[in-house]
């Protein structure tokens, strides 16, 4: 998958905008404007910091497969379409993602404060793995289990950020390295390999606000959204993996 002049297709599942407002020849009243949205903001930001609470609940729920309804995850494709679905597996409701030569992903926008739940915990089993030969090229970026955080940026879509925690058929656990499609901004990091085994269901704790700023460096707070996806549209493989019971927790 080539990405487009825009700087999109890469597989990042991450759509941002930005509102731009030029009034040719009016810079006073531009300015003007600008400062106004930068006192609103403020004082909004002051407002919740002096009437908001902030929850103490132990752990943030991001899936509930339980109930059958992916209601509150939307698809973004990128080339054709890996089939999701809730279903009934060792006497436990779970997502089944099948993918055959197709990526597409479920993601659901979340704001998550890391510095209240820090660790992002998730359950998942590939029944088939991959044969990928060098998953730090573009033709062998496909995963048979990926999970992951996006950052918006503040203003432009090249800003944003995303980590992505993935199975890996070539790397060792634990190697990092930059998505080829979006160096500077996607990351990935192996969390399973090639030596753990298949149909076995694995439970991972990732120090989500420690892996964000190893990986890029700089302190961030916010989750705006977090995705699934199981992709084989580069190697026109398939693959079939299962998930559940993400969250966000304190400890």
């Amino acid at each position: 998958m080539t990405p487009s002049p825009a700087g999109e297709g890469f597989k990042t599942c991450a759509d941002t905008y930005a509102v731009r407002v030029s009034f040719p020849n009016k810079y006073r009243l531009h300015f003007s404007i600008l400062v106004s949205i930068s006192m609103y903001k403020f004082l909004l930001w002051a407002f919740l910091l002096a009437y908001s609470h902030p929850s103490n609940a132990d752990s943030i729920k991001i899936s509930n497969f339980s109930n059958n309804s992916l209601a509150d995850w939307q698809v973004k494709s990128f080339s054709g379409a890996t089939q999701y679905q809730v279903v009934h597996l060792n006497n436990r409701k779970v997502l089944k993602a099948y993918s055959l030569a197709s990526a597409s992903s479920l993601y659901k926008e979340v704001h998550i404060d890391l510095h209240q739940t820090p660790y992002l915990n998730w359950s998942w089993q590939v029944d088939k793995k991959l044969n990928i030969k060098n998953e730090r090229t573009k033709q062998g970026d496909d995963f048979s289990a990926r999970i992951y955080l996006i950052v918006k940026g503040e203003w432009f879509f090249w800003q944003t950020k995303s980590l992505n925690y993935v199975w890996s058929s070539h790397n060792a656990k634990l190697t990092a390295w930059p998505n080829p499609y979006a160096e500077k901004n996607v990351m990935m990091l192996a969390i399973r390999d090639s030596t753990d085994k298949e149909k076995h269901w694995y439970t991972e704790k990732r120090h989500a606000l420690n892996d964000l700023k190893q990986y890029f460096g700089k302190d961030i707070r916010y989750i705006d959204a977090i995705a699934i996806m199981t992709d084989t549209d580069n190697s026109k493989e398939a693959a079939l993996s299962y998930y559940d019971n993400l969250y966000f927790s304190e400890q």
